[in-house]
């Protein structure tokens, strides 16, 4: 999904290949080993993580996104970060519990501390800087929705007002329509070509 949004805010056109993870294609494996999505290929490199296709994206479309300040670049990379580790580690806990043999609601409560720090640093104009969006948005915007869909009552009965507010602008935003499309699973032999975004 942020890969997703970083290639829609850019316009890059790609032919892009749905899979299911439970019937990896062997193209697929024959390119990056890790079996994991998404994976973007170039001329001359192959990016499979989410955040290397982002700052791919962005390096070379730097208008896309709203420009940061110095300021805004360190709580950007610092937040970034701790999603991508801390609070994805404590998502993975409570939304599978089951396959983990954790408690949901200790690691539940984790997530909502990293919810409530979030809400602290929210404007008011609609994203958490301004109201352009930025980097952030679009990094961590995916993991909060996440969180909320694992108990949807839990999520807007809490006090992260703005956090809620956020992810509801996202999720009604044009940009969140377009790259929630349902495509058909590629098959090996498929000739036709699916463009994204279209």
């Amino acid at each position: 999904m942020r890969a997703r949004m970083a290639l829609k805010l850019a316009n890059l056109k790609c032919e892009l290949r749905e899979v299911e993870l439970k019937n990896k294609p062997e193209e697929m494996l024959q390119i990056s080993s890790k079996g994991t999505v998404p994976i973007l290929v170039l001329d001359d490199v192959i990016l499979d993580e989410s955040n290397d296709i982002i700052h791919w994206v962005i390096s070379n479309n730097p208008n896309i996104l709203m420009s940061l300040d110095d300021e805004q670049a360190q709580q950007t990379s610092k937040l970034v970060d701790l999603f991508d580790t801390e609070f994805k580690y404590h998502l993975d806990r409570y939304k599978y519990h089951q396959r983990y043999g954790s408690i949901a609601t200790e690691h539940r409560e984790k997530c909502d501390d990293i919810l409530y720090l979030l809400d602290q640093k929210i404007s008011k104009d609609g994203w958490i800087f301004s109201d352009e969006i930025s980097l952030l948005d679009i990094s961590i915007l995916p993991f909060i929705r996440q969180f909320k869909i694992a108990d949807e009552g839990y999520f807007y009965s809490q006090n992260y007002q703005k956090v809620i507010n956020l992810l509801k602008r996202f999720e009604s935003s044009e940009l969140f329509e377009s790259i929630m499309h349902k495509y058909e699973p590629w098959q090996s032999n498929q000739a036709e070509q699916t463009i994204f975004p279209c």
